[in-house]
C-alpha cells in the first residue's frame, strides 16, 4: 500500500522508467484532478532525429507525457478510493484512447505543466480532460485521454 499523499511515492510506483519517463513532479492530486510537470531536456533521445536543425517534441511524446501525468496518478487515486489496500505493483495502466489537439510546439529545455480533470472512473476505466501548458502559459495540447487499470495476470501478448 502506498501513501497517495506522498507524491514521490506515487512517482516511484508509476511503471515507466528512463528514457521513457515523462513526469518529474505531481503538485496536486485528488479523485477529481491532477497537476504535474515535466522538463524536456535538450538531450532527450528523440530530438536527434526529429527535425534535427530545429528540434521539436513529437506529438506522440506530448500525449505520452499527458498520460503519465494526467491519467496514471488520477487512476491510482481513484483505485485507492475503492480499495485502500490495492497493490499497485500488481496493476498495469494501459493507455486506450486519445482525442488531442496540438496548439503550440514544445522545444528542448521547456518545462510543461499538465492539468487533468476526471470525466469518469468506472470499472477500472478512466477518462480525463487534459491540458498541457508551457512556461509562458500557452496551451501546447488539450483534449481527452482514456485508460484502463488491469491486473498483471490478465495481460497477455
Amino acid at each position: 500500500m502506498i501513501d497517495l499523499s506522498n507524491f514521490q511515492e506515487i512517482l516511484n510506483t508509476i511503471p515507466h522508467r528512463e528514457p521513457f519517463r515523462f513526469i518529474d513532479s505531481i503538485t496536486e492530486l485528488s479523485n477529481e484532478h491532477c497537476i504535474g510537470t515535466y522538463h524536456f531536456k535538450k538531450d532527450e533521445f528523440f530530438y536527434s532525429g526529429h527535425f534535427p536543425q530545429l528540434p521539436i517534441t513529437p506529438s506522440v511524446i506530448l500525449i505520452e507525457c499527458m498520460a503519465q501525468i494526467g491519467l496514471i496518478p488520477l487512476g491510482m487515486k481513484n483505485l485507492a478510493s475503492l480499495d485502500p489496500t490495492v497493490d499497485f505493483d500488481a496493476i498495469k495502466p494501459i493507455f486506450t484512447n486519445s482525442d488531442i489537439k496540438v496548439g503550440a510546439p514544445v522545444y528542448p529545455e521547456t518545462t510543461v505543466t499538465v492539468e487533468s480533470k476526471n470525466i469518469y472512473f468506472r470499472l477500472n476505466r478512466l477518462k480525463t480532460k487534459v491540458k498541457m501548458r508551457n512556461e509562458r502559459g500557452e496551451v501546447c495540447c488539450s483534449g481527452t485521454l482514456s485508460g484502463i487499470f488491469l491486473p498483471n495476470e490478465s495481460i497477455t501478448f
